[in-house]
This record gives structure tokens, C-alpha cells and sequence, in this order.
């Protein structure tokens, strides 16, 4: 009795496990890149929050992948950050979730997914609307970080709202022009490789 040869996959099949590949390598590369990037950090300020370019390199991922795979690098970053100290100043998941930076933390997965789903709007879009897009899913990333890291001054150093704000204000400058570099980084790299948010969305219409 003759045995049947395997089936050979379909070309649907087969894209598909070159889209999972190449998203599995994406992720490991930005996850990698934020880890390196905690390591560049600037004490500042009383609650020894530190300035730190990881916070905007978790944007960086959400406007380069979108918001699935922006996701999956902030969560596999924390989930990384539980075993060892990668978290900027050397810091471990599990000690930022119990100091003043709880509330950063938490808002990387909400930030990253938020700026990524405003970025996976740019397909099909003109250059001028691109770009507009992309600034406002930085800075909106951002300022919801400023948020949640707001909420947990309040939370963990006793802090009322205003003042809580009013701590964060040495960052902003900073972190302003973070940004705007790492969103003139994003459009590079969609103007270079235009199809890479196509992995996690459908193009506009």
C-alpha cells in the first residue's frame, strides 16, 4: 500500500507563516532595542523618576509595528522585566509596579496600543495626513503616559492630582523632543518600507 505524499501548503498558508515569522522578529528586535534604551537614564526629581528615552522607544514600536505588535513588544518587555532589571535605572517590573512609576508601567499597555491603532491609520493616506497622524499617535502615546504616571504618584506617594502633574513638568521638555524624534524616525521607515503596517491592519478606505 502506497503512503499519500504530504500536502504541500497553500500560498495562503505559506504567507502566512512568513507574516508570523517576520512579526516574532520584529518583536524580539523592538523589544531588544527598549530593553538597550532603559539603560540611557538621568535621575530628576524628588520621587526619583528617572528621565529616560524607553518611555518614547515604546512609541517608537507602536508607530513602526502598529498596534498588535506594539502590544506584544510592551507586554513580552514587562514580562522580561519580571526576571530581570531591564526597566530604565535597572529597575524590575515587579519593584516599578510597587514604587512611584506604577502608573507607568501600566500605561505602556495601554499608551503602545492606543498610538499604534491611530498609526495603522496612515495606509492608503496622503503624505500630509501621514504625518499629521503619526504626530498625533506619538503625543497622544506619550500623554497618556503622563496620565497613568500621574494616577500613580497619587496612588503610591500620597500626592494629590495637581501636584502630581506639576512633578512630572521637568520631563516634558525633554520628552517632547524625544518624540518628535521618534516620530521622524517612524515616518522614515514607512516612507522606506510602506508596506510594514500592512501586518496589522486593513488599508484605509
Amino acid at each position: 500500500m502506497s503512503k499519500s505524499s504530504p500536502t504541500p501548503p497553500t500560498s495562503a498558508e505559506a504567507t502566512q507563516a512568513s507574516n508570523t515569522t517576520a512579526d516574532v522578529a520584529f518583536v524580539a528586535v523592538f523589544t531588544a532595542l527598549v530593553i538597550v534604551l532603559g539603560f540611557v537614564a538621568i535621575p530628576a526629581g524628588a520621587l526619583g523618576v528617572p528621565i529616560v528615552i524607553q518611555n518614547t522607544a515604546l512609541v517608537l514600536a507602536a508607530l513602526v509595528l502598529g498596534a498588535r505588535r506594539g502590544f506584544f513588544v510592551a507586554g513580552l518587555f514587562l514580562l522580561i522585566g519580571f526576571l530581570l532589571p531591564v526597566l530604565a535605572g535597572g529597575r524590575t517590573t515587579y519593584y516599578a509596579l510597587s514604587s512611584a512609576t506604577v502608573g507607568y508601567v501600566i500605561s505602556y499597555l495601554i499608551a503602545v496600543p492606543v498610538a499604534g491603532a491611530i498609526a495603522e491609520r496612515v495606509i492608503g493616506r496622503s503624505r500630509p495626513v501621514k504625518v499629521a497622524l503619526f504626530i498625533l499617535a506619538g503625543y497622544l502615546g506619550l500623554g497618556l503616559q503622563y496620565l497613568f504616571g500621574s494616577i500613580g504618584m497619587v496612588v503610591r506617594a500620597g500626592l494629590d492630582f495637581p501636584a502630581a502633574l506639576a512633578a512630572q513638568l521637568p520631563f516634558i521638555p525633554t520628552d517632547v523632543l524625544e518624540m518628535a524624534v521618534m516620530v521622524a524616525i517612524a515616518i522614515g521607515v514607512h516612507t522606506a518600507f510602506p508596506q510594514l503596517l500592512r501586518g496589522s491592519a486593513s488599508p484605509a478606505r
